[in-house]
């Protein structure tokens, strides 16, 4: 029996993980956010581990506010990269198997090929970087059966993403700019859920490994953008726009597709294409 401890349960990739939960019966979850768990308390994390006899931990939680991040390091850094190196040695002490959710931001989307976990990050902002330190720690301290799973661009039918201010803004708006020169992949946290579960009961490894982890294909945030109008049916001008034309305190990669092969081959998990995906998010959404 997997005893599961989910951190940060009331976010996109948290939510989706409750949502399939039940269809898990051998797994038993224990979700968490920050109104009831503080992850920077060293000692309440002990505590609430041992006493619910934590063997697995899946770790959601992460201060995702990337451009207030630039003005927050304290804060940022504390949520992704401190708490996480507490998590990373607690389930070394005690033998707990641990998934870390991490990201594209790592990169500085200089690259003209799909980004494998093997090449050399170097983030250009305040989030990528507190995200990159956590990775390190993770590696030095090093607890057996541990993964780091690098994701980007994701949306779900819960919490606040691009998808759904894009169905709110179709709505109120007759024309659109959306920036065509930052490329990457979406990522449907629902995809994500079902692969990180799928991952848990072949977790053997003696050292941290990284996966990266998108839904497959790629696109700007303009065809992105444009594909989520017409699969909702929604009318109107959608006008391609360069970074420069909407600035942000945050410098985001200009391309940051990832490689997922490591990730299928060791799992054999499928990767479903972005557009399909993106329907099936939609239709989820528009049944709410």
């Amino acid at each position: 029996m997997f005893n599961i401890l989910v951190t940060g349960s009331n976010g996109q990739l948290g939510s989706e993980l409750k949502e399939l939960a039940p269809n898990y019966p051998n797994y038993n979850f224990i979700f968490t956010d920050v109104e009831e768990f503080d992850i920077c308390n060293h000692n309440e994390v002990k505590q609430f581990i041992a006493t619910n006899n934590i063997n697995t931990i899946i770790n959601c939680a992460a201060y995702t506010a990337v451009d207030k991040a630039e003005d927050q390091f304290e804060l940022a850094n504390e949520i992704n990269n401190l708490a996480v190196a507490n998590f990373a040695r607690i389930a070394k002490e005690h033998n707990i198997k641990f998934v870390h959710i991490s990201t594209d931001y790592l990169f500085d989307g200089t690259n003209h090929k799909p980004y494998v976990e093997t090449d050399i990050p170097n983030p250009q902002s305040v989030y990528g970087k507190t995200k990159l330190n956590a990775e390190i720690a993770i590696q030095e301290i090093n607890p057996v059966n541990s993964i780091i799973i690098r994701t980007s661009w994701v949306y779900s039918s819960y919490g606040n993403n691009f998808v759904k201010t894009m169905l709110r803004l179709g709505r109120e708006k007759e024309e659109l700019g959306i920036v065509y020169d930052q490329i990457g992949t979406p990522t449907y946290a629902g995809d994500l859920a079902k692969a990180i579960l799928e991952t848990l009961p072949k977790l053997k490894n003696e050292k941290v490994e990284i996966y990266h982890y998108s839904n497959q294909g790629v696109c700007s945030w303009y065809d992105f953008a444009k594909a989520i109008f017409e699969i909702a049916n929604i009318k109107l001008k959608v006008n391609a726009i360069e970074s420069t034309q909407y600035p942000t305190p945050a410098k985001r990669p200009f391309y940051s597709v990832m490689h997922k092969a490591k990730i299928q081959e060791t799992y054999k998990i499928e990767v479903p294409y972005w557009k399909d995906s993106l329907s099936k998010c939609l239709n989820k959404i528009n049944k709410c």
